[in-house]
């Protein structure tokens, strides 16, 4: 069973950490720990929490603090208002490609 907890206490520092589509979450954090690439591990659970709505709110805050997050762990230099213009972008145009959200995280690393 994939560990949610980590995304609940994100989600958690803009919200209550409270679940609205936790089956989505799973699948994409079970998906992700599939892949070898860092990439599309990111780019799986970006999809879920924004497109999906895992949380009753937050998600895109959740989203762009996780992705930060990665890209700190990484040691990677980012640039958090790409990160921001990224995850609105992704909502507003319900990407679900994860080539074309890798190529935005991408976007946002110096």
């Amino acid at each position: 069973m994939a560990d949610l907890a980590p995304f609940i206490e994100i989600n958690r520092q803009f919200d209550k950490g409270t679940l609205m589509n936790k089956g989505s979450l799973e699948f994409a954090v079970s998906a992700a720990e599939g892949s070898k690439n860092w990439q599309e591990q990111l780019a799986l659970i970006v999809r879920a929490i924004v497109n999906d709505h895992v949380f009753a709110d937050g998600n895109k805050r959740t989203a762009a603090a996780f992705i930060m997050s990665v890209f700190e762990s990484r040691k990677l230099a980012y640039d958090s208002y790409k990160v921001d213009r990224a995850v609105v972008s992704i909502a507003r145009r319900r990407i679900a490609n994860t080539y074309i959200i890798r190529r935005m995280m991408q976007n946002a690393i110096r």
